[in-house]
């Protein structure tokens, strides 16, 4: 996926308009739906400027991975939340949470 897609995926994952981003990121509007469209290219200081208000780093952004970047913050929550578990309390849940999901 292009960065130009990532943008318009996320912005629109995250229920933000266009205007709404133009106003967070100081980025103009016009320049914003140039990106999504693939028509300019962003300047590192532009993608630094958007990642903010969307919520995600930019290493989130140049990430391949496509579904880690759009996680919701609950599931970012959770996330966090499993990484300070012990390796053995970190087991447990997950082995419960596949119990619950596949039964």
């Amino acid at each position: 996926m292009s960065i130009a897609e990532k943008l318009k995926t996320l912005r629109k994952t995250k229920n933000i308009s266009v205007y709404q981003l133009s106003k967070l990121s100081g980025v103009s509007e016009t320049h914003i739906r140039d990106l999504e469209r693939g028509d300019r290219n962003p300047s590192f200081d532009t993608l630094k400027r958007l990642a903010e208000p969307l919520g995600i780093s930019l290493s989130e952004l140049f990430n391949e991975n496509a579904d880690a970047m759009y996680l919701s913050d609950e599931e970012k929550e959770v996330v966090d939340c499993f990484r300070q578990l012990s390796k053995d309390r970190a087991d447990s849940l997950l082995g419960f949470l596949k119990t619950i999901v596949y039964f």
